[in-house]
This record gives C-alpha cells, sequence and structure tokens, in this order.
C-alpha cells in the first residue's frame, strides 16, 4: 500500500479511536448536546494530534522519503527534458 494511503487511514483510526475514549469520558460527565459534542470533537482532534506526533513516526518518514523520491524523479525528468531540447 502506498505510504500516503497508509499514513492517511493510520491518522482517520486514530482520530475515531481518541473521538470514541473522549466521548466515553464526556459522557459520564456531561448531557450531550451539539456543544458538548463540539468540544469532544475538538478535544479528539488535539489528543490525536499529539498522539500522532509520536506513535506515528515511522510512517511519516516512510511518507517524507516517498515524497522526496518522487519530487527527486520529477527534476530529473524535467532536467533532462530541458537538456534535451537544448540538443536539438
Amino acid at each position: 500500500m502506498k505510504p500516503f494511503v497508509t499514513y492517511t487511514l493510520a491518522r482517520l483510526g486514530l482520530f475515531v479511536a481518541s473521538y470514541a475514549v473522549v466521548w466515553l469520558v464526556a459522557s459520564i460527565w456531561l448531557d450531550f448536546s451539539a456543544i458538548a459534542n463540539l468540544w469532544v470533537l475538538l478535544v479528539a482532534l488535539l489528543v490525536s494530534a499529539v498522539a500522532a506526533m509520536f506513535l506515528l513516526g515511522g510512517l511519516r518518514q516512510k511518507l517524507a522519503q516517498s515524497v522526496q523520491d518522487r519530487a527527486s524523479r520529477m527534476t530529473q525528468r524535467i532536467e533532462e527534458s530541458r537538456s534535451a531540447e537544448d540538443v536539438d
């Protein structure tokens, strides 16, 4: 599977898990309304972002390497194209 898809699914899964945990904890103390649900959503976003920094470092590194490799290949093709135009 491509690193982008893997990393994106991991981030999404981490968010869903964070939301579920925060929702369960918040349901003990809060009566749910639209505002309470919004706060749960915001806290889950924050928790999943912090957790992703620590838990998904390897996947993020693979994604960065993939992007760098692709950029290098594109730069190489552009340079080859330029040199081919200069020869003619």
